[in-house]
């Protein structure tokens, strides 16, 4: 089960899917310096449906929160990952680690010459797309069209989230654990998918750089 049946309505969570927040961005061509002409714009966006990314013991009432929640929003999927069968057969398989021959189409897969197929097995299980995280088809996501590169058109409620694209969001209901979301929390993340959800941002943010492994001392 992907989604929990019943609501925590009165308490936000991570991985909850909710409505009605607004998004800002900023794009600038490169830090800004004092005393220069500043060449940057901020992009307002009101998504319909984003995803709490604050761990839930960060925006619980017993923590007497500020306010403060990371938020991105749920946008589609790739139409490139129904060119992969095991993906194809299950989109939720993406939030799951993986062996590498799994991560592409055989097609794709059979044109590395054996010494590369080696090489990418060497790591042995682990994630693929490793900032995306895929949410469950759901009557509360709108339908919309994918077309892929062979002009096959078809339809899907699938959505995802990436963890590149996350902003804060500063919202007076939820200072001091007083939520007032019970018409702009929509779903809940099973305690299973939220775990995933963890598990799978955590590496996301944990991996160690190559260039950093021979400075660090145990």
């Amino acid at each position: 089960m992907f989604y929990d049946e019943t609501l925590d309505n009165n308490q936000l969570r991570f991985g909850d899917v909710v409505k009605g927040f607004v998004l800002a961005t900023s794009t600038l061509e490169k830090p800004m310096v004092m005393n220069e002409q500043h060449n940057y714009q901020v992009d307002i966006n009101f998504p319909n449906l984003c995803v709490i990314l604050s761990p839930c013991c960060t925006i619980s009432e017993k923590t007497k929160n500020d306010g403060i929640v990371a938020m991105s929003p749920l946008i589609p999927i790739r139409v490139c990952f129904f060119d992969n069968p095991y993906f194809k057969e299950d989109l939720l398989r993406i939030n799951k680690e993986m062996n590498p021959k799994q991560t592409l189409a055989p097609d794709i897969w059979a044109q590395f010459p054996s010494e590369e197929q080696e090489k990418r097995k060497a790591p042995g299980i682990s994630y693929a797309l490793l900032e995306l995280f895929v949410y469950q088809e759901h009557e509360y996501f709108p339908e919309y069209p994918l077309t892929n590169a062979r002009r096959e058109s078809f339809k899907t409620k699938f959505f995802m989230i990436d963890f590149r694209n996350n902003f804060k969001v500063n919202c007076k209901a939820l200072k001091k654990g007083k939520e007032t979301l019970s018409d702009d929390k929509l779903l809940q993340l099973s305690a299973n998918a939220r775990k995933e959800l963890r598990d799978k941002i955590v590496h996301f943010y944990g991996r160690t750089p190559e260039e950093d492994k021979p400075l660090l001392v145990e």
